[in-house]
């Protein structure tokens, strides 16, 4: 299980499958409560995460091909991209720098 202490996030990447729907308002949300940390938060497709994204929130079914697209970096899978409590965690841990594991 990889870990990233949430005070070194600077890349946070919401990905999906195809539309833009909530994962873009999810990311439009983080980029608003992220900002200030200093993260910069993108929405690309899960076929084509960045190589230097931090994490990567994705729904659940799509974790897999995350985890190919991007073998070493925190893959946080979710249920709902609007109030999952796996989004919270993030947060929280970007805000107080602790500990996040994916």
């Amino acid at each position: 299980m990889t870990t990233i202490n949430g005070s070194a996030v600077r890349k946070v990447v919401i990905a999906c499958d195809a539309g833009m729907g909530s994962s873009a308002m999810l990311a439009g949300q983080l980029r608003r409560q992220l900002g200030k940390h200093s993260v910069t938060v993108e929405h690309t497709p899960v076929d084509a995460i960045p190589a230097d994204a931090d994490v990567v929130i994705c729904h659940q079914g799509l974790a897999e091909r995350a985890r190919v697209s991007a073998p070493e970096v925190i893959i946080v899978p979710i249920q709902v991209f609007i109030g999952d409590p796996a989004v919270a965690k993030v947060v929280k841990a970007v805000q107080n720098g602790s500990d996040l594991n994916g």
